[in-house]
């Protein structure tokens, strides 16, 4: 699979964000920190190594994946078919999304530091318009940098969770969500 993703990297390198998967700590602590959810939205799915895992973690959870890499999007059919897979970009399908359950939870590898604008500001603001107002929602994304993702939306924090130093590079984990879950889930902790 890593060939395959060096491929496509090669081919679109600001869209694909990196020549190999993700590894299995990376995956293992992703899925770890999606935690109990009705529904797992997965931005960016790739060659499946995070799908994988939140299979093996959270069974009988309802999936959906988006891949817009038309290649990497059929093969992810092939290994997932009780997956509803939508081989486009996010931002242009989030509409299929208006019914999830108040616990979904987004789980992206997308490589928000490095798509063109035209891509990372309508996705940022889908995310925020499925995300605001619902407190049992979050997103669970990785980067290689050593700061957030990106620029938190009016109404959403993020958090740190951990740095996964067992990846090529290491990748640290961050949530996303209203200030408000993140302040119960540190008096709960």
């Amino acid at each position: 699979m890593g060939d395959s993703l060096l491929r496509q990297w090669l081919k679109t390198p600001a869209m694909v964000g990196a020549i190999l998967p993700s590894s299995r700590h990376l995956a293992r602590a992703m899925a770890r920190h999606a935690g109990a959810s009705n529904a797992l939205v997965e931005l960016g799915a790739g060659t499946g190594t995070i799908t994988r895992e939140l299979v093996r973690q959270h069974p009988g959870v309802p999936l959906i994946l988006f891949e817009q890499n038309s290649t990497l999007a059929s093969r992810l059919h092939s290994h997932f078919p009780h997956a509803e897979i939508i081989a486009e970009c996010f931002h242009q399908r989030a509409d299929r999304l208006a019914q999830l359950p108040e616990r979904a939870v987004f789980v992206s590898s997308l490589p928000f530091r490095s798509l063109p604008a035209d891509i990372a500001i309508p996705t940022i603001s889908a995310l925020q318009q499925l995300l605001s107002g619902h407190p049992q929602r979050r997103l669970i994304q990785f980067t290689y940098q050593p700061r957030a993702p990106f620029r938190a939306p009016a109404g959403l924090a993020w958090r740190r969770y951990v740095t996964v130093w067992r990846n090529a590079p290491p990748a640290g984990i961050w949530e996303l969500a209203m200030p408000d879950r993140q302040s119960r889930d540190d008096l709960a902790a």
